[in-house]
């Protein structure tokens, strides 16, 4: 296939172009500077710019594009950025898919476990409903546009995506420090419950998404296995033959990382792949150990 990828330049885009290659399709970019090859094209998101032409005989499209969540404080300037950022880029893609004499097959597009807000133990699959907060009305808005696609026939995957384990970017490197010194340690109480996946079993979800056809609406792209953030802790001081016992209190976490860190740290989300696991997908790291074991040693 000729797959469309944009935000190919953060941690999972720039991981997927060399899975899809080796897999033998062909990857176009959509860049926001000048192009310096035939695979790449230039749009514009805050201008609403993006030729038209240049997507002519694309198969299927990946869109991974937005500004890092956990980047910086909340502000309510910052966070109407991290809106827009959503809003605009996918308002302008869809707008361009629509506008093809040949509309691509499918819309694998971003979205965040975060749409189900702080829900506790509760058991979540794909038909539970959104949650309250700000992560969650950005992934439901965001959402929104993606399945604006649908009307032109587009097939569309709305990946749900939890906490992306890898050593190269993303949660994970930020909690090593602290705990190769010792002074790890669980989250606030440490019951929220923690949904995440390797990078590896993402990208892999990514290209089943792109080539299984009977996959469409919301996808929870998670590992089978969630964990509470005591667990979590707990797993990766044993993986690194550290202590977990110093913990970080809610006060604190308020504190230093406000709204931001109230919603990214210490809201609970028990998500389970369900339909991933009807359609057959099968994990490469399904148990959190093996997972942690894996990363950290790439």
């Amino acid at each position: 296939m000729n797959i469309l990828l944009t935000g190919s330049s953060g941690l999972i885009g720039s991981s997927l172009m060399p899975l899809l290659s080796g897999h033998g399709h062909r990857v176009t970019r959509l860049v926001r500077t000048e192009p310096k090859t035939g695979a790449e094209v230039f749009w514009d998101p805050e201008g609403g710019r993006l030729d038209l032409a240049s997507l002519e005989g694309i198969d299927a499209v990946v869109h991974l594009a937005g500004e890092n969540i956990g980047a910086g404080r909340w502000t309510e300037r910052r966070k109407q950025h991290l809106l827009k950022s959503r809003l605009a880029g996918t308002r302008l893609l869809i707008r361009a898919l629509a506008g093809m004499r040949r509309p691509p097959d499918v819309l694998v597009s971003a979205s965040a476990i975060g749409f189900y807000g702080d829900r506790g133990a509760e058991i979540l699959h794909e038909d539970s409903g959104p949650g309250k907060g700000f992560l969650a009305d950005v992934c439901r808005q965001w959402e929104q546009e993606a399945d604006a696609a649908k009307g032109k026939g587009i097939r569309v995957v709305r990946l749900r995506i939890g906490m992306v384990l890898s050593a190269s970017g993303g949660a994970l490197p930020r909690m090593l420090t602290p705990f190769r010194i010792g002074a790890g340690g669980r989250l606030g109480a440490g019951t929220q419950f923690m949904s995440w996946i390797a990078l590896e079993d993402l990208l892999e979800v990514i290209l089943f998404a792109c080539t299984q056809r009977s996959l469409d609406g919301s996808v929870n792209a998670v590992a089978p296995n969630p964990v509470t953030n005591l667990a979590f802790t707990q797993t990766l001081g044993r993986v690194l033959r550290r202590p977990a016992i110093i913990p970080l209190p809610v006060f604190l976490i308020r504190l230093l990382f406000g709204e931001m860190g109230e919603e990214l740290l210490l809201y609970s989300a028990r998500v389970e792949p369900a339909r991933l696991q009807t359609a057959g997908f099968r994990f490469h790291y399904p148990q959190l150990e093996a997972a942690l074991r894996h990363v950290l040693s790439a």
